[in-house]
Parts: C-alpha cells; structure tokens; sequence
C-alpha cells in the first residue's frame, strides 16, 4: 500500500503488516523482509520518520486494548494503538489525567512513546517519557521484551524518542495524574510584539499548569512577534459540553489558495477575537488541547503540494535572539504559515534522541514550494547558530551534518542499535536521510 505522511507530500510504498495481538506482532516482525521495517501508527507523522519505501510497515492500529488500570497507583498499561483520546476518554472518567497531552488526540501512544511528545505543561511535567514506567518492546528477532529504567535501562532511553528504529512497541506502562477535570479556565492575552511575548512567557512559565501562544509569522517591523498567549488551570466544569466534531475539509484546496493575503487575513481575524484587555473563560478540555482536532482532514487546506512544520527549541539565553531571527526570514520570505505556536520547555526529555531541553520552542508550518527547501535549509542554520534542535517528528528536511551537531547523546543511541539490532531491520526513510546507521 501507499502511505503518506500528514504533511501530504512524502509517499512510501510499503508492504504492510496488520497485528492484532502480540503473538502476531512478534511473527510479522520475524517474517518481515530486507528492506526497513518501521511500525506505523495513526499517521500524523509530518515528515518521513514512519516511511521507508520498498520496506514494511507494522500496522498499530488494532493494538488498541487497554491492558490493566490499578486506580489506586494510579498506573495503566496499554497496546501501542490506544490514542491520547482514547487515554483521555478513559482517564478524565475516572479521576484521573493524561501526565502530557500533545496538540491531537489522534496521535497513538506507540507515536508518542517514539517522538516523546510534549504538551503545554512541559516547564511543570516535561515530555511523555518522564511519566512512563516499562516499555514491552518487539526486538529484530521476533522476541519481546521489557524495558524499564531498571531493566535493559538502555534500551528504555533509546526507545523513548528513538523514531521507532529500535523495535516495535507492545506495550506501555505508564503513571496518570490524580485530578478529576473535564475542562480547562483559561487566560488568553493579546500579544503587541515578541518582547512581550517572552516577558508573559517568563512571567508564567513556573506559575501556570498550561502555557502556550499562537504567533502571527507574517508580521515585521514593529509588530514582529505579535500573538495570543494563553495560560490555563484544568478544573471540574459539571455544565461544560463535550466538544463536537462537525466541521470537515471535504476537498483538497487549490495551491494558491494559501498565499500571504489569504493568511494575513486570517491572522488578523484570530488575533482580534481576543479584547485589548484579554479575557478568561471555561473550555472544553478536549477544545483547550487539540484546537485543529475539531477540523477533519485539515492538512487539505495546503493544497496538492502540501506542506513542511518547522519545529525547533532554543536554550534560553539565546531563544528572543533566535526566534526573532527565524520570523524574520519566514516573514521575509512570504511563507504564509497561519499554524504558529511559540511555548516554554523544562528540562532535558529521557532519551538519547529526545527533542524537549530547556528553553523555548517555535514550530510553524510552511506550504511545499519550490523555495521552500531553502528557506529550510536557512531555518536550520539558524537553529544551529543559536545552539538548538530540530524535532524529529516534525521534519523532513534536516541534514545529516545538522542532526548529527543538535543530539549529542547520538552516539550512545547507534551503540543501542548496534546491540539489539545487528541486522538493521527497523530502518526509515529519516533514518537515512539522516544517516543514523551506516548502512541506511
């Protein structure tokens, strides 16, 4: 079959596997061919990491069981299929939160485990792997077994993060958050320019549970950096509805639908819904978290070509400097992103290869055109200028030299692989782009 990634642009025919218990995972993993084998969940990935052309892909979508809940731990184990809407469903019913939830619900567990996805309480709670407690994990030669950071304690952080190119995940213990809400109080602020910005940031990083603001990317000059910054508490709201999902792209949209004048009407639109002086006000929990989720197949709206996100983070004592470099360059080169979320890490993620740090983190979408690979590739340099990284759950166009300079725990990850995976079996089309082993 085909698969492609969210981004709409990157393609992979691949030979796929679809498990529905264990049994059969560890059998599809050892009758898999040479190629790359790579596991593929509920395809949100924006770039190549769940791709390899000409390779397998193990199918998670029917390992969706939830194994065991001990409501007094406060502990679940769950299949690699389960979604974070799925844990939320359950957990919100039973007093109880996800530790992290990532901007879709429709991300799996399995995804989340191999990008170590983070929320909007990174500064209080950091990403997913700080909060799980064993990983069961498919190896190259069909046999499964558990991680912890007692047990295999080095597999356990190469996984967390790992791209899914150190097995395929079976299953995932993890700790929820005490706390009955189904809602979250919200503050949102109009934001004039990128030094009010950091200074909201600053002032609420350590003092909010959730932080995190939408830019304008098209603004320059004066206004450079202006935006909606939003701090939120999660609460217990009895008369709050459930948000519905009604509204759908039914069609893919014309390329030149998305250019800089149709964008910059939007952004101005979203920014003055919200008052001069801000405003509170009780939302959904589902609404607060996964804002595009209420939008089906929004990803249409770049038209045929698609399109790229750029994700990076910035240490602190170069991130105003850095961020405003990189607006610059995206406002100056006309790359009509409406998708703009600036927000605040906390410390570095588990493993070898986790994107979190502490910080500040830009991502914005960029629509595929023929300049884009430049503008790109500038986006990089300047990442690198400032000493930060790239997500690699986000990208699909970072060098191999680039890589190689943002992870610096990259050597002990491929001594990982060399242990568990001699043969390289689980392989991607990132993992060769970005020449994580010599043979990819």
């Amino acid at each position: 079959m085909r698969l492609t990634s969210w981004g709409r642009n990157l393609h992979a025919d691949m030979t796929a596997y679809r498990p529905e218990r264990l049994a059969k995972l560890c059998e599809a993993v050892r009758i898999t061919e040479p190629g790359g084998t790579i596991a593929y969940g509920d395809g949100r990935n924006y770039g190549d990491l769940s791709l390899r052309d000409g390779g397998t892909a193990i199918m998670t979508g029917r390992l969706e069981r939830f194994l065991a809940f001990d409501e007094t731990a406060g502990t679940i184990a769950v299949e690699p299929g389960v979604t974070f809407s799925d844990l939320q469903a359950y957990a919100l019913a039973r007093g109880f939160m996800p530790p992290v939830t990532p901007g879709t619900g429709f991300v799996t567990l399995g995804g989340g485990v191999a990008s170590d996805v983070h929320g909007k309480n990174h500064d209080r709670d950091g990403s997913l792997g700080n909060h799980i407690d064993w990983l069961d994990i498919v190896l190259a030669d069909g046999n499964c077994i558990r991680t912890s950071r007692d047990e295999h304690p080095d597999l356990f952080a190469a996984t967390i993060g790992g791209c899914g190119l150190t097995g395929i995940i079976a299953a995932i213990g993890l700790r929820l958050r005490r706390h009955r809400a189904n809602a979250v109080e919200t503050r949102e602020f109009r934001v004039r320019d990128l030094e009010h910005f950091f200074q909201l940031m600053t002032e609420h990083r350590n003092s909010s549970t959730y932080t995190v603001g939408w830019i304008d990317a098209l603004q320059r000059g004066a206004h450079l950096g202006r935006g909606i910054f939003q701090t939120g508490e999660p609460i217990d709201a009895p008369n709050i509805k459930p948000r519905e999902r009604t509204h759908s792209v039914p069609f893919t949209f014309p390329d030149i639908t998305l250019n800089r004048f149709s964008v910059a009407l939007f952004n101005e639109v979203y920014y003055r819904r919200v008052p001069t002086g801000g405003r509170s006000r009780i939302v959904d929990y589902d609404a607060f978290h996964h804002p595009l989720d209420a939008v089906e197949n929004w990803n249409r709206f770049y038209g045929r070509g698609g399109f790229y996100q750029f994700q990076c983070v910035l240490p602190d004592e170069t991130a105003l400097l850095g961020v405003k470099t990189l607006l610059e360059k995206v406002s100056g080169a006309r790359a009509a992103s409406f998708l703009g979320v600036l927000k605040t890490f906390g410390g570095e993620g588990l493993g070898y290869l986790s994107f979190p740090r502490p910080g500040v983190t830009l991502s914005l979408d960029i629509p595929a055109r023929a300049e884009t690979l430049a503008l790109m590739q500038s986006l990089e340099a300047t990442t690198l200028e400032h000493g930060g990284r790239l997500y690699l759950a986000k990208d699909a166009m970072m060098s191999a030299d680039g890589f190689a300079r943002m992870y610096p725990r990259l050597d002990a990850f491929r001594a990982v692989l060399d242990k568990y995976d001699p043969g390289e079996k689980f392989a991607s089309e990132m993992a060769r782009r970005l020449k994580i082993r010599t043979a990819t």
